[in-house]
């Protein structure tokens, strides 16, 4: 009797081991992460991507952090009576069902004091903080230029004459 309970025990500790080791999945979801190679001496650079909140709730992006540099931050470019200007963008809400592009010219990753220059083909870490999801990361693919469909124009460099930060 006593040997059929431990069975019993260790059967459902090995049934329910498969779901209690699995993380719970979030609803943001991050798609088509990159960057843009940086030449040699580079101190900055910024990664682009699209976050998309799949889940029923409103959620807040907080902030982004990653091994490639000192700090990582959300910042939104803007202009200025013409000239091109960027600033922390602070905490961004995300609603139900909606999406939020993070593309050269508007939001983006500003990465700042790279460790070392960001070379085609390398991969690399962001984690995004959100207020409900918490760390959301996606895995960056290096590039010498914006992929295709992205809106990869002006801002691709980050080290523009007459940029102000």
């Amino acid at each position: 009797m006593k040997t059929t309970k431990l069975f019993l025990a260790m059967a459902l500790f090995l049934v329910a081991l498969p779901a209690a080791a699995q993380a719970p999945q979030s609803s943001i979801k991050v798609e088509g992460a990159w960057a843009r190679s940086t030449p040699p001496g580079a101190k900055t650079a910024a990664a682009y991507l699209t976050v998309v909140n799949a889940g029923k709730e409103n959620d807040t992006l907080m902030s982004a952090s990653t091994p490639v540099a000192g700090m990582a931050d959300v910042h939104r470019s803007f202009m200025d009576n013409g000239v091109m200007k960027m600033r922390p963008a602070g905490p961004l809400d995300l609603k139900p069902g909606a999406s939020l592009k993070l593309a050269p010219g508007g939001y983006h990753v500003m990465l700042m004091d790279l460790k070392q220059p960001l070379a085609a083909g390398q991969t690399f870490p962001v984690t995004l903080v959100f207020k409900k999801a918490g760390n959301v990361t996606a895995v960056v693919k290096v590039q010498n230029s914006a992929p295709a469909g992205s809106s990869g124009g002006a801002m691709g460099g980050m080290n523009m004459p007459g940029m102000s930060h």
